[in-house]
């Protein structure tokens, strides 16, 4: 069978707002009641190049103009998206960081860790993760020595976490059964008591999975957080930042000795004076930093 090729434009789109990594949802034209990135198809007319098409769709349905975006990833397996027989469904998805805005009517934002619950360690080992997914993910692996291999090397069994190996574990809770878009897939009625975080439309919780786990990445050698944060900002602020995107706690004075050794910041002369406590020191970017924004 001769299939026709469609292309899609999706973007997974970031803010960081009271310490949560959240991002940008929407319910409109896609006809699911679970929310969905935004996405549509590429105007081969009007869309002179992809990112253009991309930034048109996201405006379209969110209100929210972007700024940085950078391409993530072409997600192009055959019968990716099981409603489209007969369509080869190609998705060239975007990763955009931005200040968290009022968005359009019919868009929302949503908080990264109701999706992927099983990615915040900050505050130890999500219940979910505990009660939920370990006593299943054992029950899936069974004796299968290469199940129970992959298991601990994304759960962190014998094995130090990996924050990155984000669309691994995503892919793993898939294959085992765990998340309802395998259910949903194949046209099944997904078990009601199944809580792994929000359903997403298609296969945007696999995209949001692989745009985490990019981000995880980019921080160990690149200044992302420039994005998400105010022109001026405490250290502790830019910590803060850091550990809701990678989903851990980490040791202060470490963090700072590698923020000093990177040369990434510079102190302004001013002080962040709360209510509350002592007053702290704003830094900003240095414009060597700001500068090389293209990463």
């Amino acid at each position: 069978m001769t299939r026709k090729l469609t292309l899609s434009l999706d973007a997974v789109i970031v803010a960081v707002t009271a310490e949560q990594p959240r991002i940008l949802t929407t319910t409109r034209s896609h006809g699911h009641a679970v929310p969905a990135l935004p996405f549509g198809p590429l105007d081969t007319d009007q869309d002179l190049t992809l990112e253009l098409g991309l930034r048109r769709w996201v405006t379209k349905q969110t209100g929210h103009d972007l700024g940085y975006v950078e391409q993530l990833y072409t997600f192009g397996d055959r019968d990716r998206r099981r409603e489209a027989r007969g369509m080869r469904l190609l998705s060239v998805a975007y990763l955009g960081l931005v200040k968290e805005a009022q968005p359009a009517p019919g868009a929302a934002w949503l908080d990264c860790y109701e999706v992927l619950p099983w990615e915040d360690r900050r505050s130890g080992i999500a219940a979910v993760v505990i009660n939920t997914l370990l006593p299943a993910l054992d029950r899936w692996a069974g004796r299968n020595a290469l199940r129970r291999q992959r298991v601990d090397a994304n759960f962190g069994g014998r094995r130090p976490w990996d924050p990155i190996r984000v669309l691994e574990r995503y892919e793993l809770l898939y294959e085992a059964q765990l998340v309802p878009e395998y259910q949903r897939d194949r046209s099944r009625k997904p078990d009601p008591k199944l809580q792994s975080g929000v359903e997403l439309a298609y296969d945007h919780r696999r995209i949001a999975a692989t745009a985490l786990g990019r981000l995880r990445g980019k921080l160990k050698y690149r200044p992302v957080v420039f994005e998400l944060l105010p022109e001026t900002f405490t250290l502790f602020r830019l910590q803060r930042t850091v550990e809701a995107l990678t989903g851990m706690r980490l040791h202060k004075q470490n963090f700072r000795r590698l923020i000093e050794h990177g040369q990434l910041v510079e102190a302004t002369g001013t002080f962040d004076r709360p209510a509350r406590g002592r007053p702290a020191e704003l830094f900003r970017f240095r414009r060597e930093v700001v500068r090389a924004r293209v990463y």
